[in-house]
């Protein structure tokens, strides 16, 4: 267990964010709950991201943080590019599955750096970044609970549809 009260805060943070009850609402991982790759894969226009996109873009950022947190090399993510990944979702219920599946192991990934993370560091940029560890780990929250928001408002937007 992590005694240090910051980093418990932000595992905590994290955990609300991504797949743990708290009051505000729908969580990332909540958000695509019986989310299936049609649902994910529909776009409300052209040019519009879709719930598959936010998903993957959602998961690069966790890779990102982790990999500034560990001082990782850049260019190791799971999928070629980095930030938008576009998805048209042809590649049917186990695609989807594998993107959802990325998303669990990057959040374990992160929450595992964030718990090694040297708490007399929060505060300084890990080499690499203009903003503190603390400022980047609790952003991934805040990212995780927006995006929750914007899949919510698509989900939403589907059945109006129909």
């Amino acid at each position: 267990m992590v005694n240090h009260p910051e980093i418990q805060s932000l595992l905590r943070a994290l955990d609300q964010g991504y797949d743990h009850k708290t009051w505000h609402g729908t969580n990332l991982r909540g958000s695509i709950r019986r989310v299936t790759a049609g649902q994910a894969a529909w776009r409300p226009a052209r040019g519009r991201h879709n719930i598959w996109e936010l998903v993957l873009h959602s998961t690069y950022w966790k890779y990102a943080v982790r990999r500034l947190l560990r001082g990782e090399k850049r260019r190791s993510f799971a999928l070629k590019g980095s930030n938008w990944f576009p998805a048209t979702g042809n590649s049917g219920e186990k695609a989807w599955r594998d993107a959802v599946a990325l998303l669990e192991g990057e959040h374990r990934a992160l929450r595992a750096a964030v718990e090694a993370f040297p708490a007399d560091r929060l505060m300084l940029p890990p080499p690499g970044s203009k903003w503190a560890a603390f400022d980047s780990i609790l952003g991934v929250s805040f990212h995780d609970i927006y995006h929750a928001g914007q899949i919510q408002l698509l989900k939403r937007l589907q059945k109006k549809k129909k």
